[in-house]
């Protein structure tokens, strides 16, 4: 019996392995030009994604409910098809007086239309909408106000592509393991300390998710046992939105993936497709050294990596000059890189979820064979 289950297991990781690595074929080059840029969306004073979310979000305060509601509206009209679910907790903060403060977090998944609960991986997109409570006022716009606008841009932008290609599976019947996959978006509070940074005034929200998705199982014989290992890759975005970010590679398990970030910016800057002018922000490609950072900056994922999700960080280091000061606000972002983030992970999410032939162009692309796909693996596995 335990012979058994070991070969089911491990015959269900190759699927899995199989599945990201078909998710990876690359965009071809009219699909790289039919990713939109933001444009009006991201105007500071009125546009219909980042303006509202440039107000001080602390928690439990009007402002975090009002851009909590923004993000409710936006995915309720624009976006339908997407699932919204709420997960809420509370603690007790010493240096408010032992006051309980509550913590909301948003997650917004998109499944294919064919799948039930615990079928479906995904790339998970995250940033957090909170902002620090000192000093008063304090708006936070590459932490994190445009870090969840390029969020909400990414799912705006794939949405036409991603109904386009599960309804012609499911007209032609054409779906199997591989095309289980989804995208998912959390957005989460209480990033902030209320304080001093430290293991206990921090991340409170992301505490509380990851925490209970490792305790939400999903049915026996489900693909995925809880909500927690849907999750193939926790992409972080925080602290974007300034000029000449550079972003190493923090985790030797997902350089693989930094790599693919990597190549798609060099092919946006190629295709005069990024507004922003300088060197890459991916410098660290060519890593040939053990000397990763992941451990040195704490932030969101770190409760999640700790229970074996791999995470991909975009983060800069050194982190922008305007950080947790007053200057971070709408009038210092450099509006040509918050675009050109927004642009590049809607390409990497739309390299995900193979949507090449389906971003406003038509393209030779076909799904790849088998063969190809266990090619693929291999080499994947050889950068990691």
């Amino acid at each position: 019996m335990k012979a058994r289950l070991s070969f089911l297991l491990y015959a269900l990781r190759t699927l899995i392995l199989i599945s990201l690595s078909a998710a990876y074929t690359p965009l071809p080059d009219e699909a790289l030009k039919g990713i939109p840029r933001p444009g009006d969306d991201f105007n500071i004073r009125n546009g219909k994604l980042l303006s509202q979310i440039l107000q001080p979000r602390v928690p439990g305060g009007p402002g975090s409910a009002a851009v909590l509601n923004h993000f409710a509206e936006f995915f309720g009209s624009e976006l339908p098809e997407w699932t919204i679910t709420y997960q809420n907790s509370s603690s007790t903060i010493a240096v408010l007086g032992n006051k309980e403060m509550p913590f909301v977090n948003m997650i917004a998944t998109r499944d294919p239309p064919w799948s039930n609960p615990g079928e479906v991986g995904y790339l998970t997109l995250v940033a957090h909408y909170d902002s620090l409570m000192k000093p008063e006022g304090f708006i936070g716009a590459i932490d994190s106000a445009a870090p969840c606008a390029m969020l909400m841009h990414t799912a705006k932008s794939l949405e036409d592509a991603l109904t386009k290609k599960w309804a012609g599976m499911v007209e032609a019947g054409d779906h199997d393991f591989e095309d289980h996959k989804g995208l998912q978006i959390i957005l989460l509070d209480g990033e902030e300390a209320f304080d001093t940074w430290s293991d206990t005034d921090s991340i409170y929200g992301a505490k509380s998710l990851a925490a209970e998705m490792e305790s939400t199982y999903h049915p026996a014989l489900s693909t995925y046992h809880n909500a927690l290992s849907t999750i193939h890759l926790f992409v972080l975005l925080d602290l974007l939105g300034s000029r000449n970010p550079k972003v190493p590679s923090y985790f030797k398990v997902t350089h693989w993936a930094y790599k693919k970030m990597a190549d798609l910016e060099k092919r946006l800057r190629n295709h005069s497709l990024f507004e922003s002018s300088g060197s890459s922000w991916f410098y660290d490609v060519d890593k040939s050294n053990d000397r990763w950072m992941g451990g040195m900056i704490g932030d969101d994922h770190v409760p999640f990596m700790a229970r074996g999700v791999d995470v991909l960080h975009l983060i800069p280091s050194p982190f922008p000059p305007v950080w947790h000061k007053m200057s971070d606000d709408g009038e210092h972002l450099d509006m040509d890189t918050t675009e050109d983030w927004a642009v590049l992970v809607t390409a990497f999410a739309a390299e995900w979820m193979d949507l090449g032939n389906y971003m406003g162009v038509k393209s030779d692309h076909k799904r790849a064979s088998r063969d190809d796909q266990v090619e693929r693996i291999i080499s994947k596995t050889e950068l990691t």
